[in-house]
């Protein structure tokens, strides 16, 4: 079956779904756009063909070269990269604000978490998060589909490079899908389940995989097509397993510790007080440590699979963060009494 039947039928599936009013890709819609620009091609190089036929040889095929390999398209592109770009943005808030939402309940704290104790002494819910948890896992994922297949097309029809190069726009806006911090959380989630209820939720989390026991730590997601995405757990400043983990608005991972003093922040004052023009280590992006995402679900895996190094690490984090905040205080104090 053709990948554009199946995404229909999910679409078709999903219309009674806890999904619906969520945006998804106009397959359909993009399709018929590059449908109707190859036919509309294909006429152009024929009239190109019939005047260029008295030009030469070597000019007809010079012709032919310019226009197989053209750079951009003015009968589709007006509509065709916007639209995508809005339908991304679209898909990937809806996915975070759901993901979020989820997460919250499973990890709440506080008299929240104290409510929710409660009211699953009356009701379990664990079965309904975890189905909802698939759900968004099949949201994120058909989506990303399309919009892979989608820009190969458009690739293909216009033998360009603009659609390749349209994902790395995707990632330079933070609307990449598979690079959503959320959808580490998301696996998180699944694992830090499928741990609780000896596999009662195995089924749900079979996308899922973590190997924090190689050289590198990893958790792997598996596509439906078979692709495997991978998510590296390494600090990239302590080059340690994350601890404590802090996802920046670029996407990338680091334990907070070590973001704090890559933003020159103090551990007690947190990630949100960061200057705007602190960058990322690794990207070297600015402003990207206000919306930093806390990985609690990730924390609660490492915690649970790697129970000694967390216990290690917590210990040497609290003695620094005691540490941080005894020179700051001093250094007030001395400098309120003038001395």
């Amino acid at each position: 079956m053709k990948f554009g039947d199946t995404f229909m039928q999910y679409l078709q599936g999903d219309q009674t779904g806890n999904l619906v009013k969520c945006a998804h890709v106009e397959y359909k819609r993009l399709n018929e756009v590059l449908k109707n620009c190859r036919s509309q091609g294909s006429a152009s190089a024929s009239c190109k063909n019939e005047q260029q036929k008295d030009e030469g040889n070597n000019e007809l095929s010079s012709g032919l070269s310019q226009f197989c390999h053209c750079e951009s398209c003015p009968l589709c592109d007006q509509i065709f990269f916007s639209e995508l770009m809005r339908e991304a943005s679209h898909i990937a808030g809806c996915f975070s604000s759901r993901v979020r939402h989820l997460l919250h309940l499973h990890v709440a704290r506080g008299i929240q978490r104290y409510k929710l104790r409660l009211r699953q002494c009356f009701k379990n819910d664990q079965q309904t998060m975890a189905e909802e948890g698939r759900m968004l896992i099949e949201y994120v994922t058909m989506n990303t589909i399309a919009i892979r297949k989608i820009l190969k097309k458009y690739d293909k029809v216009h033998c360009s490079v603009n659609g390749n190069n349209f994902k790395s726009k995707m990632q330079a806006e933070h609307i990449e899908l598979l690079q959503s911090p959320w959808l580490i959380e998301l696996g998180a989630f699944y694992l830090n389940f499928d741990g609780i209820d000896g596999g009662e939720f195995s089924e749900f989390c079979s996308q899922f995989s973590c190997d924090l026991n190689g050289i590198e730590p990893v958790m792997t997601l598996t596509l439906p097509n078979s692709t495997k995405v991978e998510y590296s757990l390494t600090c990239a400043i302590c080059l340690e397993t994350v601890f404590n983990p802090y996802a920046l608005s670029c996407g990338h991972l680091f334990c907070k510790l070590c973001a704090c003093s890559a933003a020159f922040v103090l551990m007690f004052e947190g990630l949100k007080t960061a200057s705007s023009n602190a960058k990322c280590p690794i990207c070297r992006e600015a402003g990207v440590y206000t919306n930093a995402v806390h990985m609690l679900e990730l924390d609660l895996l490492l915690k649970r699979r790697c129970n000694e190094y967390w216990k290690e690490r917590m210990a040497a984090e609290h003695a620094e963060d005691e540490k941080q905040t005894r020179e700051y205080w001093d250094s007030r104090t001395k400098y309120a009494i003038g001395y």
